[in-house]
């Protein structure tokens, strides 16, 4: 009895011995085939023709690198705009700060009293100035124009059709067009016609003359 029972776990461990061994073979089969399908070279993923593929990337840079040019031009023009911006400000800052300093040379300049070292100082300022493009605006008889003239006060003027400048009581001044201290002037209004009256009842009508 305990012969027949020895002999079936023999039986049984054979057989699970067994199982195991087509497991592991089965397993090994199964991890070769993989292997082999990874060692082949995918069919699909090589470019059909390697110089359309050569081409397509040599477009793809050029791309790139025209982006970056573009991106790059833009850059520059608005670093230089910026720059000159700047300095523009600095300018005008300057500039109107140096007003008054215009302003007592050319009062002294109108009393004769700009002589000798003062006068040469002036100048070097006025030079210094319109090197920079500051230049003055604004004299009697110009057209009034509000955009450049400031009025201080107002009269009638007989001879004129648009309103002018009568009188000039401080220049203005302007940097390339831009106006950074308007002229202060007197403005002289044309006069409004008197309303015309009627003809005169006795003169004579053609047709009277003629008679």
């Amino acid at each position: 009895m305990n012969d027949m029972n020895e002999q079936a776990a023999k039986a049984e461990e054979q057989a699970a011995a067994d199982v195991d061994t087509e497991h592991v073979a089965d397993a090994d089969a199964v991890t070769g085939a993989e292997a082999a399908l990874d060692a082949e070279p995918d069919a699909a993923s090589e470019p059909a023709d390697p110089a359309a593929e050569l081409e397509r990337i040599i477009e793809e840079r050029t791309a790139d690198l025209q982006r970056l040019q573009a991106e790059y031009v833009n850059y520059k023009k608005r670093v230089d705009r910026d720059r000159a911006l700047a300095r523009q400000s600095g300018i005008e800052a300057v500039c109107v700060d140096l007003l008054p300093v215009l302003d007592a040379i050319s009062a002294a300049e109108e009393h004769g009293d700009l002589v000798g070292g003062f006068k040469l100082v002036a100048d070097e300022v006025k030079k210094m100035l319109t090197k920079h493009g500051v230049e003055s605006f604004g004299a009697k008889g110009d057209a009034f124009d509000p955009q450049l003239h400031e009025a201080l006060m107002q009269m009638p003027m007989e001879d004129i059709d648009v309103t002018t400048c009568a009188a000039v009581m401080q220049v203005g001044y302007k940097i390339g067009g831009r106006v950074i201290r308007p002229a202060r002037v007197a403005v002289a209004q044309p006069s409004d016609p008197g309303p015309s009256g009627p003809a005169s009842s006795d003169a004579e009508t053609p047709e009277e003359a003629g008679e």
